[in-house]
């Protein structure tokens, strides 16, 4: 019996209905593996000091644990688009999950401090591909009005997992053992390996572009000579100053090398054609300053509050999640606002709310009641969600589905870029404050306020940034 015209509405639902919830559950998941690779990039920091009684280690020499997993993440970024053209995103995906996990595995069995190394170079690998993949695996299956709503679920982990890692490290060494702060991904990465292979359509893979190893040894070579680089100059030992300076000018030589190349390389394996796109391109520009100078904070606000004001790791953690509380406060909003004021003007107004915020922290002192600190924290908090959700979702909004993966890339590249540096640009500020007023007796309150400025200084050019926004870009995703 012919079916009737309701019923070919009633069946276009369903199934409009079913792919929106597919779209959401793969978000979800991608969320969970995105918190799982910022997370462990922060988680070991409170670990440390019995991680390296363990493996008979100076505690500083285990700091290397954290820079090798953020160097392999940044320099295997640029891969993965080349790797899900090549093998399929859902296989890749799936693959980079279970490197993840297996080297989680490896790094909770190790016993000497190179084993450890290599386990986290591993798992960085992992994570370089799981992100940026996951990420496309997203955007190829949601719908461009509901590109906010997906992109705002996703965004959640890199502000929280920063600010978690801590706390959750230092629980699991008190009342465990450091291994597991890496078995427990082990559950999570089997469950989300399934998930997967359930949620995600075996999509053909791209076309086999040929691969382009000049090109990945320039960007990997430049993404590492500016982290190692930036880290060093913001070491207070003498002798690594120079040799910082002197890898940050290669990193510089070595960033322009690249971006000729990809210009000029017939199939490039970073292709910089989707920079064209005005939204794209102020979400990488843009969007870099501005992700530079927040990631900062969960490193700085801390060492000021005990370092400075002498308040204990349980107070100054307590004070800190203030900011995790406010990212959570704006997401409900964060749809409503754009809608009803656009991406350039959200970009604009809570851009100079994020600046004014960290300049806030100028007025912490010592003795200050809790929660007129805390009240600090989690306003700039809510600032740090919105800006990072509208950055994400404009830079997306006007690619065409066919360069995805190319615009996935290269946002990837960069974001992981600005959270890794971050650290090492407020340690720079710091020692840069110190070497002005000749200091001998360590830091103080005052070089605190300085990298502040500084902080809010970079953010102010990713406002100025987003001034050259059109008034309606990015209007064809958002709800009307």
């Amino acid at each position: 019996m012919p079916l009737h015209p309701e019923g070919f509405v009633n069946l276009a639902i369903q199934e409009a209905t079913h792919t929106s919830r597919q779209a959401t559950c793969i978000a979800l998941l991608v969320a969970i593996t995105f918190f799982m690779e910022n997370l462990d990039a922060t988680v070991i920091t409170t670990a440390l000091p019995r991680m390296a009684a363990d493996f008979a280690e100076n505690p500083v020499s285990l700091n290397i644990g954290i820079t090798a997993y953020l160097l392999a993440v940044a320099v295997f970024i640029p891969l993965s688009g080349w790797v899900a053209d090549r093998f399929g995103a859902r296989n890749v995906f799936a693959g980079a999950i279970g490197l993840f996990t297996f080297a989680s595995w490896l790094c909770g069995l190790a016993s000497t401090l190179e084993a450890f190394i290599a386990a986290r170079v591993l798992q960085g690998i992992g994570g370089a591909l799981m992100v940026p993949v996951g990420r496309l695996v997203v955007l190829r299956a949601t719908e461009k009005k509901h590109l906010v709503k997906m992109l705002a679920v996703i965004t959640w982990p890199g502000l929280v997992a920063p600010v978690l890692g801590p706390p959750i490290g230092g629980l699991i060494v008190t009342h465990l053992s450091w291994p597991w702060i890496f078995y427990l991904n082990i559950p999570l990465g089997v469950l989300a390996i399934v998930a997967a292979w359930w949620l995600i359509p075996d999509a053909p893979c791209g076309e086999a572009r040929s691969f382009d190893l000049v090109g990945f040894i320039f960007l990997a070579s430049a993404c590492a000579a500016w982290l190692i680089g930036l880290e060093m100059l913001g070491s207070l030992s003498g002798g690594s100053f120079s040799a910082g300076a002197a890898l940050v000018t290669l990193g510089a030589l070595l960033t322009w090398l690249s971006i000729r190349h990809c210009q000029h390389h017939p199939t490039p394996l970073l292709p910089l054609a989707t920079l064209g796109i005005a939204t794209l391109r102020s979400s990488i520009v843009g969007g870099t300053l501005f992700r530079l100078s927040i990631s900062a904070l969960p490193f700085l606000i801390p060492l000021m509050l005990q370092i400075g004001f002498g308040l204990s790791p349980v107070d100054t953690g307590l004070l800190v999640l203030a900011i995790f509380a406010g990212n959570l406060a704006m997401k409900p909003f964060t749809t409503v606002l754009l809608c009803r004021y656009g991406f350039r003007r959200v970009l604009l107004v809570n851009g100079l709310i994020g600046i004014g915020s960290i300049l806030a922290c100028l007025g912490l002192q010592q003795g200050m009641p809790w929660y007129w600190m805390a009240l600090v924290l989690f306003i700039g908090g809510l600032s740090r969600s919105m800006q990072f959700t509208t950055y994400n979702a404009v830079g997306f909004s006007e690619v065409p589905k066919q360069q995805m993966g190319e615009a996935s890339t290269l946002f990837s590249m960069f974001f992981q870029l600005a959270m890794a540096l971050g650290v090492a640009v407020v340690a720079l500020l710091l020692r840069v404050s110190m070497m002005v007023r000749d200091a001998d007796g360590g830091i103080t309150v005052s070089d605190f306020h300085w990298a502040l400025i500084g902080v809010a200084l970079i953010a102010c050019a990713s406002v100025v940034d987003a001034m050259r926004l059109s008034t309606d870009a990015g209007k064809q995703v958002l709800p009307t």
